[in-house]
């Protein structure tokens, strides 16, 4: 039994296809993953380079606190279970899954009684003599399992195990393989295409697409709250209902208007976290709705449709339909006026009824029309908040507040400009004062509800805040946006600098040895590197990686000055940036611009700069691609 930890997982095949982007997961000992997605989204890779058959091409992944990456596929003590069952065809079934054990050397009464039990679990006792060829697919998948299963690993890795059989056998086995799962009490990781075998058998998912990681939750998390409409429409059967439309704050209420001019009403609150930017009507949005969630009506308010197709299932029936009251010509293509309702004993729908479906307000989800992420994230990305200048001081959430010199210099002597703040930004303080309406948790954050006038200002919080209370804060003004008549005239500092730079290699004897030292380079600086990061470098690039640049991020917290006399980075101080709460400055080297954090009253006009090898990440210029 083990956890997995995969960081920042790439592959990247010498044609420079990237399979897999990115893809970082912490997955607790006794989990139940599924990787799921299209053909061709990177799961099965993913699945492969956990158990050693594809090489990685860059990152790290751990099995317990042991780092796996150049450990062969025999010693992870990991079992995988193939979608074509890769059964020795001349072997009985007992010999099938007695196999691995002789290979490794174990004797034969431990290798029996390991057999046994798992036949015994696996209820194919009296198949044990038989040959692959004379069972059925779903009796070889048993055995499939089996011989993982003697094995006892840490880690059962199953590659679309259930493809291969039909569709009451798939749901049979499903249910087999989740109790196989609680009874042996270790980790799987499963990979399908089939989004039903991802919602009932995962503790939790990672939705795939095009060799990047969409969303990783729990199945419910993921159905209630899609981060995206990839995300949206891959969960669900049917797949969720999408429309263009626009949005319209009208008091209490938003009105969602659809493209054919039938509208309808969402209350505020259940939107509440969607920007206001959204609700002027102005702007075209994705709505989306699950066909469980649309009732229908034979008259009243509703999207008026005109009924296409029924399907009638027994227990439930599937309505077709268009948006209006006429059918129009027929075209296989989806012009986003159709919509699939699901309902439960109705048998009054036929072909052609003009009927109303009436959407649940409470299960609406909305997307930007052009990113396609969700408008109602658990915490909003950020929020504007309005701001006028007066001399030194700002006005803002009805309290008058220091004007930090850098948003005076950026708004060069405008009066009125908007601040864009993340709630994270929002901090304990004395500034402002604002009710606390409700506190909800977002994973593992609680999220208040300021109220704000007609609407709400969102920030995190800690457990010393409650529901009523007037939370008392302050703002972190380096990681505000400024904007004014529409531009962003000042953005927010990030939390790491970046700088372009060489990477180097000597080569010397210590104590009759050949050794390797590396080094990052970067202007007049030449900082040594850690030997795996090295050695991680040259693996992923070869030799070329002495004739190519990377890009060097440290942490502004990490970067230090430093006596001129010491190993550093020459930089020529640009300007100096005063936040009120806290300083930064400009600095110039080797052609490159960044910022480091200094104290009020600093006034150099030249500095060295230095900070440790083991606190920068190493990314390819060439491949975006984070390499160590």
């Amino acid at each position: 039994m083990a956890s997995l930890k995969l960081s920042h997982i790439y592959k990247v095949y010498e044609n420079g296809h990237k399979a897999v982007n990115d893809f970082s997961i912490d997955i607790a000992d006794q989990e139940f993953i599924v990787f799921v997605g299209p053909s061709g989204c990177g799961k099965s890779t993913t699945l492969r380079m956990i158990a050693g058959l594809e090489t990685i091409t860059t990152g790290d992944m751990f099995i317990g606190d042991t780092l796996v990456n150049d450990m062969e596929p025999k010693d992870r003590d990991i079992a995988m279970v193939f979608q074509s069952y890769a059964l020795y065809p001349h072997m009985t079934v007992y010999e099938n899954m007695a196999f691995g054990l002789r290979n490794r050397k174990m004797p034969e009464d431990q290798i029996k009684e390991r057999v046994m039990k798992a036949a015994k679990m696996l209820d194919i006792e009296d198949y044990l003599e038989r040959q692959p060829k004379a069972m059925s697919g779903g009796q070889r998948q048993r055995v499939a399992l089996g011989r993982a299963l003697v094995r006892d690993p840490k880690v059962f890795l199953l590659d679309e195990p259930l493809s291969n059989l039909d569709a009451k056998l798939r749901a049979a086995m499903r249910t087999e393989i989740t109790a196989l799962h609680k009874s042996l009490k270790t980790t799987f990781i499963y990979v399908t295409h089939d989004q039903v075998e991802a919602m009932t058998m995962g503790t939790r998912i990672v939705v795939m697409k095009l060799g990047y990681v969409q969303q990783i939750d729990t199945p419910m998390n993921l159905y209630n709250s899609p981060y995206n409409k990839f995300v949206a429409g891959f969960i669900g059967t049917p797949q969720m209902n999408f429309f263009d439309v626009k949005l319209l704050r009208d008091g209490d209420d938003v009105i969602v208007t659809f493209a054919n001019g039938d509208s309808i009403k969402v209350p505020y609150e259940k939107v509440s976290k969607i920007h206001d930017r959204y609700l002027h009507g102005d702007t075209t949005v994705t709505f989306g709705i699950r066909p469980e969630h649309v009732s229908i009506e034979k008259e009243g308010d509703g999207l008026k449709i005109i009924v296409t197709n029924v399907e009638r299932l027994g227990n439930e029936t599937n309505i077709y339909g268009k948006l209006g009251d006429q059918l129009g010509e027929f075209t296989m293509k989806d012009e986003g006026n159709n919509i699939i309702v699901k309902v439960v004993d109705r048998d009054d729908i036929e072909v052609g009824d003009v009927v109303y479906a009436v959407p649940n307000p409470n299960k609406v989800h909305f997307f930007d029309a052009e990113t396609e992420v969700t408008l109602m994230e658990k915490i909003p990305p950020f929020n504007t908040i309005p701001a006028k200048a007066a001399g030194d001081k700002m006005q803002l959430l009805g309290e008058s507040v220091v004007l930090p010199e850098v948003f005076k210099k950026a708004l060069g002597g405008k009066d009125s400009f908007e601040l864009t703040v993340p709630p994270a930004s929002i901090v304990p303080g004395f500034d402002f004062a604002l009710k606390v309406a409700r506190i909800e948790k977002a994973d593992d954050k609680r999220l208040a509800y300021l109220v704000n006038g007609d609407s709400y200002l969102f920030a995190l919080v800690g457990e010393d805040v409650a529901e009523g209370d007037d939370y008392h804060f302050a703002l972190q003004n380096e990681k505000i946006n400024v904007v004014a008549d529409g531009e962003e005239i000042l953005k927010a500092v990030p939390d790491e600098e970046s700088l372009e730079g060489r990477f180097t290699k000597t080569e010397v004897k210590e104590n009759g040895d050949r050794v390797l030292h590396f080094f990052y380079k970067i202007g007049d600086y030449t900082l040594e590197a850690a030997p795996e990061q090295g050695y991680k470098i040259n693996s992923v690039d070869g030799d070329a990686c002495y004739k190519k640049t990377y890009r060097y991020s440290v942490n502004n917290d990490n970067i230090r000055i430093v006596d001129k006399a010491e190993e550093g980075l020459s930089a020529k101080v640009v300007e100096l940036l005063d936040y009120s709460n806290i300083c930064f400055a400009k600095l110039q080297a080797d052609g490159q611009e960044f910022l480091i954090k200094v104290d009020p009253g600093f006034d150099e006009k030249e500095v060295r700069i230095a900070f440790d090898s083991k606190d920068v990440s190493v990314y390819s210029t060439t491949i975006d691609m984070k390499i160590c």
